[in-house]
């Protein structure tokens, strides 16, 4: 660890860490040279995320490229094994496996408990929408363009984009005209559609900061509203409304004997900023 940096452990060998700002964790993707993806890649990106969840200083995320022309082109095709069983139903649960894997390891970023925030810029094609579709706000800068590539290199999108991208955009016609034609789309379009929340003028460097003040914002917050809110939301997602209003109910009969809202009203009595302490180490 660094004495400068204390995230920098986290780090591997094509995902580095750093601490920009106090509990705030930039997350960068660096393999070139275009950050396309091998296995030895995405379990790495699985691992330092699972790790990052038991960061108890780590209070938001921000996902980015440290390549300067682009997010990510997908998948590295040349670096894939398939099975050479020779018996077809044996293949199919090997490749079930392997898939399964890839899938666990992407929905890292969902299941971390601090809000992640997706700083796109340049290309972002195939696995970068299943990446950005598990993270939980998604920026982007303006000279972005998008693609659901899977259907021109013979596949559906199975690591996430069909089944979180219709819920993200609430648009099945649009999402499914991407995915059926792996057209280019532009930074404005996916704004338009709901993927991306804001679109940030310039390229890497512009977007990055952007995400950057969100999380210092959202890093302000007590850490326990901010991962109640998240689990909340996610849960909502999958879930009715009466049924994600009962778990609410359970939730928050716990949460809200949290000490950050007394400290919270304390602070407005003294009419300072509240200082939150770190969360624990596991949940």
């Amino acid at each position: 660890m660094s004495a400068s940096d204390p995230y920098s452990h986290l780090s591997g060998q094509f995902t580095k860490v750093s601490c920009p700002s106090p509990h705030v964790a930039l997350v960068q993707l660096e393999r070139n040279p275009v950050n396309a993806f091998h296995e030895p890649f995405w379990v790495e990106l699985g691992n330092v995320f699972d790790a990052i969840s038991n960061q108890p200083s780590i209070r938001a995320v921000v996902l980015a490229s440290a390549l300067p022309k682009l997010f990510c082109a997908g998948i590295d095709f040349s670096a894939l094994k398939f099975s050479d069983a020779a018996d077809a139903a044996r293949k199919a649960l090997e490749l079930q496996k392997t898939i399964a894997s890839f899938q666990d390891s992407i929905s890292a970023l969902e299941r971390c408990r601090y809000p992640v925030i997706a700083a796109t810029h340049g290309v972002a094609y195939g696995l970068s929408i299943d990446i950005i579709a598990a993270c939980d706000v998604r920026y982007t800068a303006s000279n972005t363009v998008f693609s659901i590539k899977e259907v021109d290199v013979g596949l559906a999108a199975d690591i996430g984009t069909l089944a979180r991208t219709p819920k993200i955009t609430g648009n099945q016609s649009l999402v499914s005209e991407l995915a059926f034609t792996g057209r280019n789309f532009s930074a404005a379009e996916a704004e338009k559609m709901g993927l991306v929340s804001r679109v940030v003028q310039g390229g890497r460097d512009e977007v990055v900061a952007a995400a950057l003040e969100t999380a210092k914002l959202i890093a302000e917050k007590s850490p326990i509203a901010v991962l109640g809110t998240k689990h909340l939301l996610l849960h909502a997602r999958d879930h009715s409304v009466k049924e994600n209003l009962q778990y609410t109910v359970v939730w928050n009969s716990a949460m809200l004997q949290t000490q950050d809202m007394t400290e919270t009203m304390q602070a407005i009595k003294r009419k300072t900023k509240p200082k939150f302490g770190n969360l624990g180490s596991k949940l």
